[in-house]
């Protein structure tokens, strides 16, 4: 079995807002990770001509249109009704597990596969991978990349920080952190080096 594998190595991606998780899953997929991002393919099948339309409108009247889900007005009917929400949830979690599983199927010879995962912690993602990938930064430097986001406020960060968990914990529950806080180039080439690790890591399971 030297050398095969025979079972991809499922690397969980997460981090807090503003820590850099997009720009790392980017550069896994640059050094030949497979990566599925889940919040992509949920816009997609709620975007124009998206999948997931006739249901979401069927359950939701007037949440859609030419070009797709009105987030706001879709918003406006879930988000105060926890019953409504797991109505959704219901919609878009089972349609989401089958796009992670054919992208299983696809990649099913990768040594190593990766999963954007956000809410890794907060969910239960955790359950669904082998080694969990942090991406963190000094708080200071989280909180300027978030201010400067078109419509951020402070207020608005710290209602979404309150719903996460703690960088602090997340660190403390990794396999691996990938500092965002250095420059990119710094942060690329501790990407690389961690998938090289990682590469032997599932040579060596297999």
């Amino acid at each position: 079995m030297n050398g095969i594998v025979t079972k991809p190595l499922i690397i969980g991606l997460t981090g807090s807002i503003g820590m850099g998780k997009s720009t790392v899953a980017d550069m896994f997929d640059r050094a030949g990770v497979p990566v599925f991002d889940a919040d992509a393919e949920v816009r997609a099948m709620q975007g124009p001509d998206g999948e997931l339309l006739p249901a979401i409108e069927a359950a939701f009247p007037g949440s859609t249109g030419p070009e797709g889900v009105n987030r706001e007005a879709l918003g406006a009917q879930v988000f105060a009704d926890k019953a409504l929400l797991a109505k959704l949830e219901a919609i878009v979690h089972p349609a989401v597990g089958a796009k992670r599983a054919a992208f299983l199927e696809a990649n099913e010879d990768a040594p190593l596969i990766l999963f954007d995962i956000p809410l890794l912690f907060e969910g239960s993602g955790h359950s669904q991978v082998d080694c969990i990938v942090v991406v963190s930064a000094p708080a200071a430097v989280q909180r300027e990349r978030v201010l400067a986001r078109s419509g951020m406020t402070a207020e608005k960060f710290e209602h979404i920080l309150s719903l996460q968990l703690p960088d602090a914990e997340k660190r403390a529950r990794a396999d691996h952190v990938i500092d965002t806080g250095t420059s990119l180039e710094e942060t690329e080439s501790a990407v690389q080096a961690l998938v090289e690790t990682l590469r032997q890591a599932a040579i060596n399971k297999a």
